[in-house]
């Protein structure tokens, strides 16, 4: 299986850079979020959470309504 994703790869040249910057993306990517994380205010972190709850809610008054 290596072989036919190797072979191919070693013909194009500076193909080593490649995983060298998915690496750093990936790695900035998971170090901004944890950093958005734990920066966040707390007061905007209990919005969002009860949105799906909200959502919930407004639906079912909303289905009541329509029938009426």
């Amino acid at each position: 299986m290596l072989k036919f994703v190797k072979g191919p790869l070693e013909s194009i040249e500076g193909v080593e850079i490649y995983p060298i910057i998915s690496l750093l993306i990936f790695f900035i990517f998971f170090t901004a979020l944890f950093w958005w994380v734990f920066t966040a205010k707390k007061d905007y972190i209990k919005k969002v959470s009860d949105l799906p709850l909200d959502m919930e809610d407004n639906s079912i008054i909303n289905q009541k309504e329509s029938r009426s």
